[in-house]
């Protein structure tokens, strides 16, 4: 398939039909979430991964809303969205609990079906949402992760080196955070990843910046690893012991310069966890949608779009 081509930039380095897409905010049970939604065609739930906000879809969400109804928030803990106090098993915080913040946001937009895209932290929500509303999900696309309990289960020195900032972020309340908030900034884009970040357009990253200034956005994003420690493992184990699987057409995409693609065979283990995996790694690093906007575009067309997708009305 021929790679779309790259929509034409405004300030700040994002296509003009993104920012074309209408930003609100919307009340979702106990949260607010900040949502960046639009488009025409069937629905598509865009889910973002750390330590950025829903801008991370800002280079290929104007394009697939020409194709889908396009629903991009920030996670709660993360961006402009609510920051949930914490609790002591950090379920605030799980997988779990923004899942249903997806299904309850999905439901108030009029949509009771729908794809689901997410990357990092945003690809487990978005395998938990096919675990815990298999009646939700069409289709389901992860980037560059495996299961969370696969993770724990194979981390050794490669991993802890290699991926320290997981055990670093699940340590108790308040260590990460103080450590954190003096420079916020070079924790996030240059100790964890090499100042990568900095490259990518910049709205995107003048938000990420911004948000990650927030001492309950470094609360909010810590808790969400020490719930990957505790109650999101413990999930993941539990449905693995029960034999429950993900039923719906799962596609898996990753970073063929990341760690992914040396230490794990990314499709074989899914195949442990889903009925329909297909997949490829891109030639990037781990921020796929920034790093490769076209080939992410082209493959996710290809997979939702090229699938028929039944003809379900927008909500405005």
């Amino acid at each position: 398939m021929t790679e779309p081509a790259a929509a034409p930039a405004s300030r700040g380095g994002l296509p003009r039909e993104f920012d074309d897409l209408r930003l609100a905010r919307l009340t979702v049970g106990d949260v607010s979430l900040r949502v960046r939604h639009g488009g025409s065609g069937p629905p598509l739930l865009l889910l973002h991964g750390y330590p950025e906000t829903h801008l991370a879809w800002g280079l290929v969400a104007g394009d697939l809303a020409r194709t889908f109804t396009v629903v991009a928030p920030d996670l709660r803990g993360y961006g402009d969205s609510s920051k949930p106090a914490p609790v002591p098993g950090h379920e605030s915080h799980g997988k779990r609990a923004m899942a249903q913040d997806c299904v309850a946001l999905m439901a108030d937009l009029g949509f009771d079906r729908f794809d689901v895209v997410g990357h990092d932290r945003g690809g487990r929500v978005a395998y938990r949402l096919s675990l815990d509303h298999p009646a939700s999900i069409r289709r389901l696309t992860v980037m560059d992760v495996i299961p969370t309990g696969e993770v724990w289960a194979r981390a050794d020195a490669r991993f802890a080196l290699g991926y320290w900032h997981w055990g670093f972020l699940a340590q108790p309340r308040p260590i990460p955070e103080r450590l954190i908030a003096p420079d916020p900034e070079y924790f996030f884009f240059d100790a964890e990843f090499g100042g990568a970040i900095r490259g990518f357009p910049p709205a995107a990253v003048a938000d990420y910046a911004r948000c990650a200034r927030d001492p309950a956005a470094i609360e909010g994003m810590c808790e969400d690893y020490r719930a990957g420690a505790t109650c999101d493992r413990v999930a993941d184990d539990e449905d693995r012991a029960a034999g429950r699987r993900i039923g719906c057409p799962t596609q898996v995409l990753w970073a063929g310069r990341g760690p992914l693609n040396t230490w794990y065979d990314p499709l074989a283990i899914w195949r442990e966890w889903a009925d329909d995996v297909s997949g490829r790694a891109l030639d990037c690093g781990h921020f796929l949608a920034e790093e490769r906007p076209g080939e992410v575009l082209a493959a996710i067309l290809d997979f939702h779009a090229a699938a028929g997708l039944p003809g379900q009305a927008a909500s405005s």
